[in-house]
């Protein structure tokens, strides 16, 4: 597990997605429950895990949408970090053919 040393406003920023999101992973983990206990036991590989593995991939990227919708209703405070510019191209040196 990463231990992140977060800013009070950041703390605040992640609990906030971790109540949408946990609502979110309960409802699906549940179907994923439902989904196992469905199967006899030589059916839980193959179609039934890549179901599984589906939704849990479903999962993650609704976590994502989560924090760019919550930050575009102006859950966040902090100000956007800027990125440093792009160092200059080197010139190249101009190939001359060579007259033989």
């Amino acid at each position: 597990m990463i231990d992140l040393d977060l800013t009070p406003e950041q703390e605040a920023e992640a609990q906030r997605f971790a109540s949408i999101i946990g609502k979110r992973a309960q409802e699906e983990a549940l179907q994923m429950a439902r989904i196992l206990a469905s199967k006899p036991n030589d059916k839980l590989l193959g179609a039934a895990e890549f179901e599984i593995r589906r939704r849990a991939h479903e999962l993650a990227a609704s976590a994502v949408e989560t924090a760019v919708n919550e930050r575009k209703k102006g859950g966040t405070k902090a100000p956007a970090s800027s990125v440093r510019n792009a160092k200059r191209t080197p010139v190249s040196s101009a190939i001359v053919p060579n007259e033989s």
